[in-house]
């Protein structure tokens, strides 16, 4: 997560688990980013105080959810593409 801490909002998705991935893609922003020097970046878990600490509440999530959260704003939700169903 390579983009500016400020930008909102904060998006989170859950893959299910693969290999050494835990399934979580975390971006700050409107859109995924594309290009190459801000696409995903890995991040530790004792990393997310400092760049999404709002996020860890919903860690235990499991794969299948999916959050978005602004100042104000919280929308937590369960889809089946990231499933594959």
């Amino acid at each position: 997560m390579s983009r500016p801490h400020h930008l909102e909002p904060l998006n989170a998705l859950r893959h299910p688990i693969a290999g050494r991935s835990n399934g979580w893609f975390v971006w700050r922003g409107s859109e995924i980013p594309q290009d190459d020097d801000h696409f995903f970046d890995p991040l530790y878990i004792e990393h997310l105080d400092t760049h999404a600490p709002e996020l860890v509440p919903y860690l235990a999530l499991p794969p299948g959810w999916r959050v978005l959260l602004a100042p104000g704003h919280e929308d937590v939700w369960h889809d089946d593409e990231l499933m594959g169903i």
